[in-house]
C-alpha cells in the first residue's frame, strides 16, 4: 500500500503538490490523472524518495522509501524509461540493479524474456525505440518481484500490441494482490484498465473513486432520431441543451436526459425512431472535473 499524507512539495515559490491526503491499496490498478502542472510525476518522484517533501509524507507499507532495506524487492517503478547509461547493453544495465540489490543474474533473463527484449538483450540501450526503452524500464520495474508498482506514462512509444499486453500486466500484477499505481493522459485506456481513478489538480485532490462510480455520477448524453430533425433541433437548442449533428442524421444532446428529450419531441409532434442514452466517458468525467485545474491551456484561433 502506498500512503500520502498532507503531502506538501515547493521548488522555491512554485507549489507542485500542495497538502495532498491519498491511499493507493493493493489488489486494483489505480489510476493517477491530472493535468501537466498538476503534481502527478512530483508526487511518484516523493514516493520513490527522489524528491524530499517540503511538508508531509509518503509511505511505502508504512515506511519511507529510504528506510526500505531492499528497496527493489518492494517497489518497483518507471518514472523516466532513457534515465540510463546509453552505452550499457540492456542485459547488464538489468544486471548492474540485480547486483546492488543482491538478486540473481537468473532473474534478469526472465524479465528479459518476460518483456521481449530477450533477442536484443545485449544491444546498446542507446540504441534502443522509445518503445524498447519503455520495455526496459517494465523489466528493472519488475526485477526484484516488488509487491507495488508505479509507472509514470509507460505506454509511451507502445505500438497496440505493446499497449494491449501492458494492460493485461497490470490486470494480472493487481489480480495477484500488488499495488499497481499509474500516471497516464490516455483516458481511453485508463478507461479499460484501472479499476480506481484518483484525479488532482494543481497539487490538490479533485476527486477519487471507480470508473464506474465516476461516469454514473456525470451527466451523459442522449443520440435522438426523429421524422423532424431540423424542428426537433431548433426545440432541444431553445430548451437549452447542446447539440451536434451525427453522421447518420441523428442528433447527440447533451444537458438533457433521455426522458427529458423524449417529452419534447412528444411535445413536438415528432416521431422518435431512436432515444439512446449515453454515459458520459471517462474522458468527458475528467475534462469537466479540470477545468479549473489546467495550468497550460491551449489558445483558440
Amino acid at each position: 500500500m502506498i500512503a500520502i499524507e498532507h503531502l506538501t512539495k515547493r521548488y522555491r515559490k512554485t507549489v507542485a503538490v500542495d497538502d495532498l491526503d491519498l491511499v493507493v491499496q493493493p489488489g486494483v490498478v489505480t489510476g493517477f490523472l491530472g493535468p501537466n502542472g498538476s503534481g502527478k510525476s512530483t508526487t511518484m518522484r516523493v514516493i520513490m524518495g527522489l524528491d524530499r517533501p517540503t511538508r508531509g509524507r509518503a509511505t511505502i507499507n508504512g515506511r519511507p522509501y529510504h528506510d526500505l532495506r531492499d528497496p527493489l524487492r518492494e517497489v518497483g517503478a518507471l518514472l523516466e524509461a532513457k534515465a540510463i547509461n546509453p552505452g550499457r547493453s540492456a542485459r547488464n544495465h538489468l544486471r548492474a540493479l540485480a547486483a546492488s540489490n543482491k538478486i540473481p543474474f537468473s532473474r534478469v533473463e526472465e524479465v528479459l524474456e518476460f518483456v521481449g527484449l530477450a533477442s536484443v538483450a545485449t544491444k546498446r540501450v542507446g540504441d534502443f525505440s522509445l518503445g524498447m526503452g519503455q520495455r526496459l524500464g517494465i523489466a528493472a520495474a519488475l526485477l526484484g518481484d516488488p509487491g507495488i508498482l508505479l509507472f509514470d506514462e509507460p505506454v509511451n512509444g507502445l505500438d497496440p500490441e505493446g499497449i494491449r499486453w501492458i494492460r493485461d500486466l497490470f490486470r494480472s500484477l493487481a489480480a495477484e494482490g500488488r499495488t499497481v499505481f499509474v500516471s497516464s493522459h490516455l483516458m481511453s485506456e485508463m478507461a479499460v484498465t484501472a479499476d480506481q481513478i484518483i484525479v488532482i489538480g494543481k497539487g490538490h485532490l479533485i476527486t477519487q473513486g471507480s470508473v464506474d462510480d465516476l461516469t454514473a455520477a456525470a451527466k451523459g448524453s442522449v443520440t435522438v432520431r426523429g421524422s423532424d430533425r431540423d424542428r426537433l433541433e431548433r426545440a432541444l437548442r431553445a430548451a437549452g441543451a447542446t447539440v451536434e449533428v451525427a453522421n447518420d442524421d441523428a442528433l447527440r444532446v447533451g444537458g438533457l436526459t433521455a426522458e427529458a428529450v423524449g417529452q419534447l419531441a412528444f411535445d413536438q409532434g415528432v416521431a422518435l425512431f431512436e432515444l439512446t442514452p449515453e454515459r458520459a466517458s471517462l474522458e468527458e468525467v475528467y475534462m469537466a472535473l479540470t477545468a479549473g485545474a489546467v495550468e497550460y491551456g491551449s489558445g483558440t484561433s
